[in-house]
């Protein structure tokens, strides 16, 4: 019950003070007196002066109640205050307020739980309020500080722990409501408020994100949960105070996020740090998009160091966080995203490298195991993030991380790479190229150039075909994938999945239009370096089935893609050369790779001929695949692939009917039209530096040496004799320069006279020719070796069969470069 005064000394009170406690009944029970509360009213809006005296007295009344725990009149008092808080809007409110948030914080510090809920709804009910001018000097600190430790309630009863709960993010939105709507916004934003506030809203989303795990899926909220449930109210405040976020606040407001999930060890499992980063990237401004993922990319930083889970774990929030900014605006961060995932993939794979090497016996081998499959975890994820973000670029910057990935992929015995192996060794080496190759694979997933120099210019074709010469038939795999999906430009791949014999090529519908004059070019200056690549790669001892039909996939998309007339005639000498050494075996391949290459060849033939649709062609292949079905399966991709296929002890005595004949194609192809003169010339790969820059078997050695032989039709018997007219007199006499220049003029007449009128298929034939002529003679000196001088005396000795020859000092023998095979 309030204290009554005389009337006497009622009289000599002040007027606001009289009508003040006019509102209060003798009874709080009774609630707030209504008529003497619209005179209070009409009394404060006509005289707004008086506003700072009036929350002033309401305030000490509202003390003394508190202090006495007299609720009642507690609540008639702050009753009164919302309702003058609504009616008055005069510039003389300001002081009020103060009086106000004096109450307000007066019941946010009692102990009960009731009052604390009372002063919370009132200050959202003031928080609604647009002030018209804007307060320099009031500060929120206490209210965030209180209203955060609401959020974080133990009671002991659930229901009034929720309900405080429920306070505290109602107040926290009203706070942040209040603030950013005036002049002082900026005040909110500060670190000290915000890792008070972002924490404590994700606390409560926390509590019931694993309510809901142990539940099941959660369903969607009804009205009446957004007010009861703390989780979706602190969810949608959290969205509005991330909505509210300008550029220079963002990071303030996503920094605290990583310190609570650090805390708490919410990134493994990681559900929850991905749905808070979903809402992050859902609520914040498109442009701001990229702040967030380099503050993801700067914590995968601070964390490197951490178990490979953790860091899994906050790579796959930063596949998430991209996955959204993809469709908006990802910002200047591009090479810094795919700069640091590739230094964390090395990271990685070091990592798992050196668990490797210093694992011992026993259970110690059971937790490097378990490292190692927790790294590759964090590679996988790796490598999808990349994936995913370079699907999502536009082309041109597709391009330019194509390049990026291509430049830091090691190739041994090349410094061109940009990626530091040097702590991997081999084994780790190897592994890096893998992952860098999965990584570019996806980036060129779903590529579409319109021109093959486009996809595949020259910067970057030769660095991604210098892993296809390696020994190791994953790497090549990965190699001839990622051309694929540079190749297909019409979705023909899937058709072409499995290498097999198709009945009918017309069935598959595959896609394709005329060749530009751009991928002519292209083919003029580099098919012969992908001929080269496929020739090779079908002669690898490591070669697996998938590896042929990767091969032969390749040879049917560029049949599809880039060939004219004239690629159409090089494919065919190149699957009859790999015929030809499948059947001579000169690289000493198991049987079972022999009939591999018989298989792709009798595929890839069976293709082209119904592509190009020559009749004559068409059949003598048909006629082929038929006898070998009956007299040897294990010539055809259906039969040798399969498990326990029977092979053959040896080729040499198989009859010809079951190869395919160079000039029978060269006379069906003839009659309809096709230039079949460089049919006649057999196929030979180019020689260049690329196999000695991979750990393959190199058909080049460190020394070569040309030695000119007469004539190409010299028999073998005939060999001794002939190269017994190689003399140091002989070799003298070869580099003698005396009257050369006349002949070197007359030369080099003739060969630009040659060039200038002569065909261009002329001139490419004759080239062909000379290099098998060349090839041929240096097959017939095959048995010469050359040994290291028994003294220092600098000479040569050249020795062949029993004969010996004379010896030639090293200085005086000028031979230009050639291979020895």
């Amino acid at each position: 019950m309030p204290t009554r005064v005389c009337c006497c000394c009622s009289a000599l009170r002040p007027r606001y003070k009289r009508l003040v406690d006019n509102i209060f009944p003798e009874d709080p029970k009774d609630g707030l007196v209504k008529a003497d509360m619209e005179k209070l009213t009409f009394y404060a809006v006509s005289a707004p002066e008086k506003l700072d005296r009036i929350g002033s007295y309401l305030a000490e009344r509202l003390s003394r109640d508190v202090v006495r725990h007299r609720s009642g009149y507690v609540l008639i008092a702050m009753e009164a205050l919302d309702q003058l808080l609504m009616a008055c809007h005069s510039q003389s409110i300001k002081p009020f307020v103060e009086s106000f948030l004096h109450m307000v914080a007066k019941l946010l510090e009692s102990g009960e739980p009731k009052l604390q809920v009372l002063g919370t709804n009132s200050f959202v009910k003031f928080a609604n309020i647009e002030e018209d001018t804007p307060s320099y000097h009031r500060r929120y600190d206490f209210f965030v500080s209180r209203f955060s430790a609401m959020c974080h309630s133990c009671h002991s009863d659930p229901e009034v722990r929720t309900e405080i709960r429920i306070a505290g993010i109602r107040g926290i939105q009203g706070v942040v409501r209040k603030t950013v709507n005036d002049e002082l916004r900026a005040t909110i934003w500060e670190p000290q408020h915000m890792d008070k506030i972002v924490p404590s809203l994700l606390f409560n989303m926390q509590k019931i994100e694993e309510a809901d795990s142990r539940i099941g899926p959660p369903s969607s909220p009804s009205a009446t949960d957004k007010e009861e449930n703390p989780a979706v109210l602190a969810e949608n405040c959290f969205r509005e105070l991330l909505g509210r976020a300008t550029f220079g606040n963002m990071n303030n407001a996503v920094r605290p996020v990583f310190a609570h999930l650090d805390h708490h060890k919410l990134w493994d499992p990681n559900e929850f740090a991905v749905h808070c980063f979903k809402i992050i990237m859902y609520s914040i401004q498109a442009q701001y998009s990229h702040h967030v993922i380099q503050e993801i990319l700067g914590h995968l930083d601070a964390r490197k160091k951490d178990a490979p889970r953790v860091r899994a774990g906050i790579i796959q929030v930063l596949l998430e966080a991209v996955a959204i900014a993809a469709k908006g605006s990802i910002g200047p961060t591009v090479l810094e995203v795919f700069n640091t995932l590739l230094k964390h993939l090395r990271l990685s794979v070091e990592f798992e490298a050196d668990d490797l090497q210093g694992g011992s016996v026993g259970s110690a081998n059971l937790n490097t195991s378990s490292k190692d499959n927790d790294e590759k975890i964090v590679q996988n994820a790796i490598i999808q993030t990349i994936g995913f973000f370079g699907s999502n670029l536009p082309d041109y910057q597709r391009s330019e991380i194509m390049m990026f990935i291509m430049g830091k992929v090691p190739v041994f015995g090349t410094s061109t790479h940009t990626l530091d192996i040097s702590q991997l060794g081999d084994l780790g080496t190897r592994r890096i190229q893998i992952m860098l190759l999965r990584s570019l694979l996806m980036v060129t997933s779903g590529y579409k150039a319109k021109t093959i120099v486009t996809a595949l210019p020259g910067s970057f074709l030769d660095p991604l075909l210098s892993p296809s010469l390696m020994e190791d038939y994953e790497l090549r795999q990965l190699v001839l994938e990622v051309m694929h999906n540079l190749m297909d430009r019409h979705d023909n791949r899937a058709k072409l999945r499995g290498i097999r014999i198709i009945p009918d090529v017309a069935d598959l519908k595959i896609k394709r239009e005329k060749i530009c004059r751009q991928d002519t070019s292209f083919m003029k200056k580099n098919g012969q370096q992908l001929y080269r690549h496929i020739y090779l790669g079908c002669k690898e001892e490591d070669n697996v089935q998938k590896n042929y039909e990767l091969l032969y996939t390749s040879l049917a998309l560029i049949t599809i893609e880039l060939a004219n007339e004239e690629v159409v005639i090089d494919l065919i000498r190149l699957a009859i050369a790999l015929q030809d050494s499948a059947i001579i075996n000169e690289d000493n391949l198991p049987m079972f790779h022999r009939c591999g290459i018989m298989a792709l060849v009798a595929a890839y033939l069976n293709f082209v001929s119904q592509m190009i649709a020559v009749p004559a062609f068409c059949q003598h292949v048909s006629k082929v695949i038929e006898i070998r079905t009956m007299e040897a399966p294990y010539f055809l991709p259906e039969h040798i692939f399969r498990d326990k296929c029977m092979l053959p002890k040896s080729l040499e005595k198989h009859e010809k009917d079951l190869y395919f004949l160079t000039n029978k194609i060269a006379e069906s192809l003839g009659g309809s039209g096709y230039s079949v003169e460089r049919l006649s010339v057999p196929y030979v790969p180019q020689v260049t530096d690329e196999d000695r820059l991979s750990r393959r078997k190199s058909i080049v050695d460190t020394v070569s040496i040309q030695v000119d032989i007469l004539s190409n039709n010299v028999p073998s018997d005939d060999v001794v004799n002939n190269t017994e007219e190689i003399t140091f007199e002989a070799l003298k006499k070869a580099i003698d320069t005396s009257g050369m220049e006349e002949q070197e003029k007359e030369k080099r007449r003739l060969v630009i006279e040659k060039f200038q009128k002569a065909p261009f298929e002329e001139i490419a034939a004759q080239c062909e020719s000379k290099a098998n002529l060349l090839h041929d003679r240096l097959a017939q000196i095959l048995e010469l070796t050359i040994r290291p001088p028994p003294s220092p005396s600098g000479t040569l000795t050249i020795t062949s069969g029993h004969a010996q020859y004379q010896s030639v000092p090293v200085y005086e023998m000028k031979f230009p470069d050639l291979c020895v095979y």
